[in-house]
């Protein structure tokens, strides 16, 4: 059974009467070829001594038509054993029938083999490859000599991943071969992540509207990649549609059932399916198979007559071409010649040359699916002998009993050609079936375009099923053109590759191949390609600027050697520097009246606290450690408490002094308007001598003021109490819950930020909080003593140094907050500096400034506070009052002269 011709011829439908076998049309060369083959393989059998030597083969060759229904008729006739289909009934005599070589399709075989598996009728296929064949419970006498499709499925799937296209189109027939191998297919590639863009299925009636659609649904897919499973005659409608429209920039995967096909392979094709890249079953020369082909007898059957007819467009039935020939003169309104009615045109010879037309009948450089053909008629033929040459006794069957060879079931021939196992004649190929299937093997074959246009097939690779995994599929992939001669493998994908340092973002409603690349966060990376999900680097990395690897975080601290590090050291020694020469000249100046007066124990105490505020900063560089933590901030807390403290007590001294001396001025005000008024009195009575009297008890009360109810004593006692309190403090801090160093992390996340953790939170603000306390106190302090008057007002400069404290220190939280990492030291740093600087200048810089430049200013009477003159008035010292005293008296004198 062999599909000859390409389709049935339609009928009129009427349904009035009795229906008949429908005809065929649109004879197909190639297939033709296959039944010339199966002749072939027939005559060379019965020709040979060594199979079957004492039986010959018959055949009968039944056309299907590339239809269902011509093949289930087909079926029932070979049963029936008549030209009317009577299931379960036969009447034949002669020869009992063998096996059926056919039917052609996969659809056409599953047809006949569930009619011929009731029968147990063996049936070998030559290109039936539909993966549904397998069941031997539905199709128990099928077998074939093409392979499954579950490895040409498998093998389409591997060519898929091997040049990673991830975005493919498929087409298939409106059959089984389409429907079976199409779904395995795409089982395999989407298990292994590749997407399917469109799947059409191609109809099997003609229409073309469908093949319209199709061919749209081609163009605006962006794959570039589009898959195969059809015969060439279900596909050749598509391909015209295709040229016709130039669809071009398209590799398509081609399966056995084309992948070699004339049909398909026809002029103006190039430029649409050039590079077409496929699977084809093993390829063989069969020796003398060509010679057989061009001896074609045209008279021999109707089949070969219709051939030969079709091939040279003429007839070879003289009546016939008579009969033409007056049809065209008639037409033309003339009379036919006598020479025409001797040889009509239109007729065959009979003698022409098949040779000359090189067409693909007579085309052997792709013996496939005709090898299968030979190969088939070769299987049957075996298993005929085997079971002819069946020793009694030995015999397979039921009492050890063999078949005769003249009268057997078809049920006894099956089970020979079941165990079948023999060599092709003219090459090495074992054939064998497991299961009722052979050995996977194809040839990967590429469509080269030539210099002309022609395709030719070109083998650049194999696929051998029975191979381990990784060993089944060779290709060579330099050898391969692809569409549009380009050398490179096309590219189909929905979405480019998500390179390192991205993860793949699902688009909503999309296939899984459609994505958006999405930038991995920061301290994320991904290090492969197409990457789901990014990985959070571990806790002492971080993500590079790429986001593809983890590397180390930055560690900052701030360093002794870096140029901000190396400016605070300079710094904090200059100001060490300038405070040593503070005292220094201080120690030169020890016994003079302004050093005296300032107590020189709480001077250097002073010094010494600025000393260590200025030393106490470079702490704060450098890596952090145990013990750097603990030492800069309990030696800054207790530097500020040594220094302000010693302010504190030096305020206070001043603030009672002035307090004392605005008691003094109270008195000598008093003093002075009882004076005036007992003036005034004198005056006006006419008694001088009470002038005298008044004037010597106002200076007696407001000299000798003595204002200093704290003396040094105390003050050296208040500094080092406070201070011995803020040490207590310290102490216990340390002891509880002292400083460490720590490894942070999480203030920038691409650096470790090494510093040092208080411990203590509240340890910390209570010990700053007390050092606040006590600038707190000393500039209240100060600021009440600001207005006691002396030459280098003391209390002024208390209260500017610790406006310069709270300016400096108030601007320094806001940022020390705003800043991270290294900087908040720099910031804490500047602000101990200028904090200390500001306190150096104000509180020493006026002693300095006398004590060096203005030694005359540096005596006891100038150490004494004084009173400032207002306006002319008196101001309520002793020798002011005495003054005013005298200025009376001479303005009550003269009144009296006048008087």
């Amino acid at each position: 059974m062999f599909p000859v011709h390409m389709s049935t011829a339609s009928s009129d439908g009427n349904t009035s009467r009795l229906p008949v076998s429908s005809g065929c049309e649109g004879m197909n060369y190639r297939t033709f070829r296959w039944t010339q083959t199966m002749l072939f393989a027939i005559n060379e059998i019965n020709n040979m001594d060594e199979l079957l030597p004492n039986t010959d083969l018959g055949y009968v060759i039944y056309d299907s038509c590339f239809t269902i229904s011509k093949a289930v008729e087909g079926t029932l006739t070979y049963l029936t054993g008549q030209d009317e289909a009577v299931p379960n009934y036969r009447c034949g005599t002669g020869a009992p029938l063998a096996a059926l070589v056919g039917a052609g399709g996969s659809d056409l075989s599953i047809a006949t083999a569930r009619i011929l598996g009731l029968y147990l009728f063996p049936q070998v296929s030559y290109s039936s490859t539909c993966s549904a064949l397998n069941s031997k419970f539905q199709f128990p006498t099928f077998l074939r000599t093409i392979p499954n499709d579950e490895h040409q499925s498998t093998a389409m799937a591997q060519l898929v991943l091997h040049f990673g296209w991830t975005w493919v189109g498929t087409v298939a027939a409106d059959d089984d071969y389409g429907k079976y191998g199409i779904k395995d297919f795409k089982e395999q590639v989407e298990e292994a992540g590749v997407c399917i863009s469109f799947s059409e299925t191609l109809p099997k009636v003609n229409s073309p509207e469908d093949i319209r659609r199709i061919v749209q649904t081609v163009i605006e897919s962006t794959a570039k990649i589009i898959v195969v499973f059809s015969s060439d005659v279900d596909l050749s409608p598509l391909v015209l549609e295709l040229i016709r429209q130039n669809v071009t920039n398209r590799t398509w995967i081609a399966t056995e059932a084309w992948v070699t096909s004339a049909l398909i392979n026809q002029p103006g094709v190039s430029s649409v399916l050039g590079g077409t890249i496929g699977f084809g079953v093993k390829r063989a020369d069969i020796p003398g198979l060509q010679r057989h082909l061009l001896d074609l007898d045209p008279y021999a059957d109707p089949l070969n007559e219709e051939f030969w007819e079709t091939l040279f467009n003429c007839t070879l039935d003289y009546s016939k071409a008579l009969r033409k020939a007056k049809e065209r003169a008639k037409a033309f309104n003339g009379t036919i010649s006598k020479a025409t009615r001797v040889v009509p045109g239109g007729l065959c010879t009979g003698s022409e040359s098949l040779a000359q037309l090189n067409n693909t009948y007579s085309d052997i450089s792709q013996l496939r699916i005709t090898f299968s053909v030979y190969k088939a008629v070769y299987a049957v033929a075996h298993a005929l002998h085997n079971l002819e040459h069946c020793e009694q006794g030995r015999g397979p069957f039921i009492g050890i009993g063999c078949a005769d060879i003249t009268k057997f079931e078809p049920w006894q021939l099956m089970y020979y050609l079941k165990n079948v196992r023999f060599k092709v004649p003219h090459t090495d190929e074992e054939v064998y079936f497991t299961d009722g299937d052979v050995e996977g093997f194809y040839d990967i074959i590429n469509w080269v375009v030539d210099g002309n246009g022609i395709i030719s097939y070109v083998t650049v690779g194999h696929y051998n099923g029975s191979a381990a995994p990784e060993e089944r599929m060779t290709i060579m992939n330099d050898s391969i053109v692809w569409n549009n001669e380009a050398l490179e493998p096309p590219r189909s994908v929905c979405s480019e590759n998500c390179k390192p340092g991205t993860r793949k973002g699902i688009r909503q409603g999309e296939p899984v191949c459609c994505f958006d690349c999405i930038p991995c966060a920061d301290g994320e990376i991904s290090n492969m390609t197409n990457s789901r999900e990014c990985v959070l680097c571990s806790g002492d990395h971080w993500s590079n600027d790429a986001r593809d690897a983890c590397v180390p975080k930055i560690i900052e601290f701030l360093a002794f050697g870096e140029p901000l590090g190396i400016t605070l050291i300079v710094i904090s020694a200059f100001g060490a520097l300038v405070t040593i020469a503070v005292a220094v000249v201080f120690v030169a100046h020890i016994n003079t009246p302004l050093v005296k007066a300032n107590d020189a124990v709480l001077s250097f105490c002073l010094l010494f606290s600025l000393m260590v505020t200025f030393l106490c900063s470079v702490v704060f560089l450098g890596e952090p450690r145990h013990w750097s933590c603990m030492t800069s901030q309990v030696a800054l807390a207790l530097g500020f408490a040594l220094c302000l403290s010693s302010l504190m007590g030096k305020a206070a001294l001043l603030m009672l002094r002035a307090q004392a001396k605005k008691a003094a001025r109270a008195k000598a005000k008093a003093a002075a308007k009882a004076a005036k008024a007992a003036a005034e009195a004198a005056a006006n009575t006419g008694s001088p001598d009470v002038i005298t009297t008044n004037t010597t008890n106002l200076s007696h009360v407001t000299a000798h003021v003595k204002p200093d109810s704290l003396n040094f004593a105390h003050q050296r006692l208040i500094t080092a109490v406070a201070t011995l309190i803020q040490a207590l403090a310290c102490t216990v801090w340390l002891i509880i819950l002292p400083p460490y160093p720590v490894k942070n992390t999480s203030a920038q996340n691409i650096k470790i930020i090494l510093e040092c953790n208080e411990g203590s939170v509240v340890f910390i603000c209570c010990i700053f909080a007390y050092d606040i306390l006590l600038a707190l106190l000393a500039f209240i302090f100060a600021f009440l003593a600001r207005k006691l008057e002396d030459h280098f007002s003391e209390a002024k400069c208390v209260t500017f140094g610790m406006l310069v404290f709270f300016i400096v220190w108030i601007s320094f939280v806001p940022a020390y907050l705003s800043t991270r990492g290294k900087f908040m030291v720099a910031v804490q740093i500047f602000a101990i500096l200028a904090s200390s600087f500001g306190l150096l200048t104000c509180i020493f810089l006026p002693k300095c400034y006398i004590l060096l430049l203005k030694p005359e200013r540096n005596t006891e009477e100038m150490m004494r506070p004084h009173d400032k003159q207002r306006d002319g008035t008196s101001t309520g010292t002793s020798a002011s009052l005495a003054t005013a005293a005298t200025e009376v008296n001479a303005t009550v004198a003269s009144t009296a002269i006048d008087d």
